[in-house]
Parts: C-alpha cells; sequence; structure tokens
C-alpha cells in the first residue's frame, strides 16, 4: 500500500484526480481540506488560537468561524496566511498521521493512500508520502473553477492562486505529474498509465 501525496495549486483539480483514481483502483482518499475545516469547529484548540489571533469579527452567528471571512483576510496578507497557517498545520498533519495509521491496520484492502492537500510541500505532509503526484492546470482553467466552485470573483480567485506555491517550484518535488487541464480522457489516460506502471 503506497502513501501518494496529491498536491496541486487551487482549482487544478486534485479531487478530480483522487475521485478518478477511487474508480479505478482500491483508493483510500485522506482529504487535508475537510480535516483542516474539522479542526477549526467550535471547541477544537484551533478554534480557540484562531480567534486570539484574529479577534471575533471572524464569527458567524452561531459562533463558529466563518471560513469565507478568515480567507479574505489570509489570502491578502501573508503575515497572516502564516499565522493561520503555523496554528493549522500541525493540527492537520497529526489528524492525518491518526487516519494513515488506522487504514494500514488492513494493508490488503487498499492499493492506495492518497493525501489530497494543496499545501503538501508548505505544510511537510509530503514526508509522510511515498511518491508526490503534482496535479497542473493552466492559470486561467483554475481561475475558472475557483470562481464556479467558491463562488468568488476573479481578482479573489487570481490572489488565492498567487498565494500558493508557484507551479515551477512545486513541479521539483513531484514523482509524476498529471495534465488536468481540460481534457478529462487524457487524464484518466495518464493516471491509467502511471497505475499500470
Amino acid at each position: 500500500m503506497k502513501v501518494i501525496g496529491l498536491t496541486g495549486g487551487s482549482g487544478s483539480g486534485k479531487s478530480t484526480i483522487s475521485m478518478l483514481l477511487k474508480e479505478m483502483t482500491k483508493t483510500y482518499i485522506i482529504d487535508a481540506d475537510k480535516i483542516g475545516h474539522k479542526i477549526i469547529l467550535k471547541g477544537q484548540e484551533a478554534y480557540y488560537l484562531i480567534i486570539r489571533s484574529f479577534d471575533r469579527t471572524i464569527l458567524k452567528e452561531d459562533g463558529e468561524i466563518n471560513r469565507r471571512k478568515l480567507g479574505e483576510i489570509v489570502f491578502s496578507n501573508k503575515l497572516f496566511l502564516n499565522i493561520l497557517n503555523q496554528i493549522t498545520h500541525p493540527k492537520i498533519k497529526e489528524e492525518i498521521i491518526k487516519e494513515i495509521n488506522q487504514v494500514k491496520k488492513t494493508p490488503d484492502f487498499y492499493d492506495y493512500i492518497i493525501i489530497d492537500a494543496a499545501l503538501l510541500i508548505e505544510s511537510g505532509l509530503y514526508e509522510l508520502t511515498d511518491e508526490i503526484w503534482a496535479v497542473y492546470a493552466d492559470v486561467e482553467t483554475r481561475i475558472q473553477r475557483i470562481m464556479l466552485r467558491d463562488g468568488l470573483n476573479r481578482n479573489d480567485a487570481k490572489t488565492r492562486i498567487h498565494s500558493q506555491m508557484p507551479w515551477k517550484e512545486m513541479k521539483k518535488y513531484a514523482d509524476r505529474i498529471i495534465d488536468n487541464g481540460k481534457d478529462r480522457e487524457l487524464t484518466k489516460k495518464q493516471l491509467r498509465n502511471i497505475i499500470e506502471r
């Protein structure tokens, strides 16, 4: 059972690749974003650290963190993004390690454990993997996907992209590169080739 780190910038289509892999193989997916959402829920340690760092104006009426509002703050200011990452990354990593250890108790059940994480490199999650697969899509495709998925305007989508590691740097870490531009069949073919090697 291989642990694969699946990375790529926001809007590159990592989740699509994860789902395709799940269709083609016995794959267990660990979604770092979902874990990130879980660890900042009211009552969690990270919740209180975030409020202390960003104040209560980021809260919704029910007391939960307004992720959209927090996103607007951190994606427009590198210092704030670093503060948030220092709070959340260690906790996300801790949860992922627990999940990997749990899945490895049934080694014959899965071919792959996929860690789907945009910040795989920056957060140090890549250290938990056997291979890194980087997902590529051109910037315009990514902007369109982010706008559609997150309901952001063009400038906010671009800001989010520019807050992440540039592709030129990310691909240096990759054992495999998957082009997930506009041609779904080509993407599937690339995945088949990787799996069958």
